[in-house]
């Protein structure tokens, strides 16, 4: 597995991906070409086996912290370090930027991503009522150095 920056080239293998494990709120291809077009506040990383994309995420930089736009893994990738290694990249980026905080809404039942979150200092700090479509509860969680 290869992890990169994300080039306009990957929006196109990577669009599947986001269909599949965010409808209806998915991203659409003119807004992933807007977040790569701030380099000076995006960070955004593909994950890539064997020429294919696998997984990707992003990274906010804000004044006062950084935010994980997103993460995600194709299902027939999930449960094999790529999530990790993706979130892993996306901290030490906001390492370099210099941010202690980072923070990230995720879903109140998606508890494989509450636990890869958890396990690398995230700590639950508030929640988000019926954020997400369905009426699920994001959680707001943040990690601090």
């Amino acid at each position: 597995m290869v992890i990169s920056r994300m080039r306009w080239w990957h929006i196109a293998q990577l669009l599947p991906i986001e269909r599949e494990l965010f409808v209806p709120e998915s991203w659409s291809d003119r807004l992933f070409w807007s977040e790569l077009g701030q380099l000076d506040t995006r960070h955004y990383l593909v994950a890539v086996v064997g020429g294919a994309v696998v997984g990707y995420a992003g990274l906010c930089d804000y004044p006062d912290e950084a935010f994980v736009q997103t993460l995600a893994v194709a299902p027939t990738a999930q449960r094999q370090g790529v999530g990790e290694r993706l979130l892993l990249a996306l901290l030490a980026e906001a390492d370099r930027r210099g941010q202690r905080t980072v923070s990230l809404e995720v879903r109140a039942d998606n508890a494989g991503a509450q636990r890869l979150y958890t396990r690398h200092g995230f700590t639950r700090m508030g929640v988000r009522r019926g954020y997400y479509p369905g009426g699920v509860d994001a959680w707001v969680l943040t990690r601090r150095t």
